[in-house]
């Protein structure tokens, strides 16, 4: 009903902010700061294999006195990545990351990272597409023809 991941990607774009696992905490941080993002993707040798996010910095680094400077991303990075494709549901993709308690997750296809979804993405295209069915229902109870 409110159409797929890769209409997401469409409109949003399909970048992904990435860090090497070997990063520093510190440069992981800087580099959520500069991009205004709650999430970077872990990559090693050009493949994903963990996330790092905002809630990383509080419960895997500050709350345990790691030092940003010398603590390693791959050492408190998220590792068990759960992903979706461009032709999963968007429905589906809320469920799941509802269910499994996370907020950002990458959009995989054939083993090839085409781009990064999060919570807020889908409730901002599912509000959209609530606001253009209301908007049809409305014409057609007050009898207007759609343009």
């Amino acid at each position: 009903m409110y159409g797929f991941i890769r209409d997401i990607l469409s409109d949003k774009g399909s970048h992904v902010f990435t860090v090497e696992s070997d990063a520093s905490v510190a440069d992981a941080v800087a580099c959520l700061n500069e991009h205004g993002v709650g999430s970077v993707l872990c990559l090693h040798r050009g493949q994903p294999v963990g996330i790092f996010t905002e809630r990383d910095v509080l419960r895997r680094v500050l709350d345990r006195h790691m030092p940003p400077e010398t603590t390693r991303v791959r050492d408190v990075m998220t590792t068990d990545l759960v992903t979706v494709t461009p032709g999963t549901h968007t429905d589906q993709a809320m469920e799941m990351m509802t269910r499994l308690r996370v907020r950002h997750t990458p959009v995989m296809e054939d083993g090839q990272l085409v781009g990064m979804v999060s919570i807020g993405d889908l409730l901002r295209w599912v509000l959209l597409n609530q606001e253009a069915e209301i908007g049809q229902f409305s014409d057609y109870i007050s009898g207007r023809q759609p343009a």
